[in-house]
């Protein structure tokens, strides 16, 4: 499985300098976690809900500072062709829970580890679904004795 079959796209983005109180309201309007800032169409950072909270309040920067202030550069990505393994194993050594998915080196989407959460219960429901239907399919014996003792 490919990168892209997983990511989230299009990516929400921003220019570089936009203000932090723009992009709060990007964010909720678009019902992400984070933003991709570009400058010419370029990858330049990443903004995060947290950041925002943590390094924007905390330090009391005003709702008006430009948004190069609060965000991570340089970007950890992953190519939109990659295997999904090769981002399971970004994610694991980065530490992060947001990647930018590049292809031809622009953001075309961001893979998330809510993403990654999906696929592996898909996958572990592709696998239980012959199991569970074994089971249902099966008619029901008699009470084994473990049962007959609880209903007592």
């Amino acid at each position: 499985m490919k990168v892209s079959e997983a990511m989230s796209h299009p990516a929400v983005s921003v220019p570089t300098g936009t203000p932090l109180r723009q992009v709060a309201r990007e964010m909720a309007e678009y019902g992400v976690g984070s933003v991709i800032v570009t400058e010419g169409g370029a990858l330049r950072g990443i903004v995060t809900d947290r950041d925002l909270a943590l390094a924007a309040l905390d330090s009391g920067l005003d709702a008006s500072e430009a948004i190069d202030s609060v965000m991570a550069s340089p970007v950890i990505t992953v190519n939109v062709a990659d295997d999904i393994h090769a981002a399971y194993r970004t994610f694991r050594t980065a530490g992060v829970r947001r990647l930018p998915v590049l292809e031809d080196h622009r953001v075309v989407g961001v893979l998330t580890v809510d993403d990654m959460l999906i696929d592996v219960f898909q996958r572990l429901a592709d696998l239980l679904g012959p199991v569970a239907w074994s089971v249902l399919e099966e008619p029901p014996g008699p009470p084994s004795a473990d049962t007959r003792s609880r209903k007592a």
